[in-house]
């Protein structure tokens, strides 16, 4: 007696098809990544809108003007300087991660930034540096601003930065009001800026 053949082959396949469905949907899912981590110092740290009622001292008619530099974020975002100074006042910080004065005073300057909050911008320029030891910089001293790599090098040397650390400050309009080649501490920044920018 013969035995009726069975159908198995289809049976076979649909199986396997479900079979490798069930194991993609888990590797897809269980892979899945999710949003990559923000970069510190990228475009999310560019400043909000202008405080209404901001007051500022008008810059000296004798001032020299800023050099008009644009560079690129730590997350690739292309940044204008002058972007920020058209409506207002600029702190430029040139710093490297492994200098050991930028660190001594970075919390200091990440505090003061924080206190002026979108009346003042600050703005990094890492320069001589890697981009991970500058993430793991801007992460230690909790740094919330917008910072430009310079790896080239064009922007310290339109600032005549030669060493790390030093500090600039640009007026609303870009306008050069003051430089500190070697930089400067948090608490003398800050009663520059009342000076020079804040009107009382």
């Amino acid at each position: 007696m013969r035995w009726p053949r069975r159908r198995t082959a289809p049976v076979v396949v649909v199986l396997a098809v479900a079979v490798a469905l069930v194991a993609g949907g888990c590797t897809s899912g269980g892979n899945d990544p999710g949003p990559a981590p923000t970069l510190a110092g990228g475009a999310a740290a560019l400043p909000g809108p202008v405080p209404g009622g901001l007051a500022l001292r008008p810059a000296p008619t004798d001032s020299p003007v800023a050099p008009r530099v644009a560079g690129t974020l730590t997350d690739g975002s292309p940044l204008a300087v002058a972007d920020l100074w058209a409506e207002r006042p600029v702190v430029l910080t040139f710093f490297s991660s492994w200098c050991t004065t930028c660190a001594q005073r970075q919390d200091g300057f990440s505090e003061l930034a924080r206190g002026y909050r979108d009346r003042v911008v600050f703005v990094g320029v890492a320069g001589e540096d890697e981009p991970d030891g500058v993430q793991a910089y801007l992460r230690e001293h909790r740094v919330e601003y917008p910072v430009v790599l310079d790896d080239t090098g064009t922007i310290w040397r339109s600032y005549a930065v030669r060493e790390p650390p030093a500090v600039v400050v640009v007026a609303k309009g870009g306008a050069l009001l003051r430089g500190w080649p070697g930089g400067v501490d948090a608490a003398a920044l800050d009663g520059a800026l009342r000076e020079l920018v804040l009107a009382p």
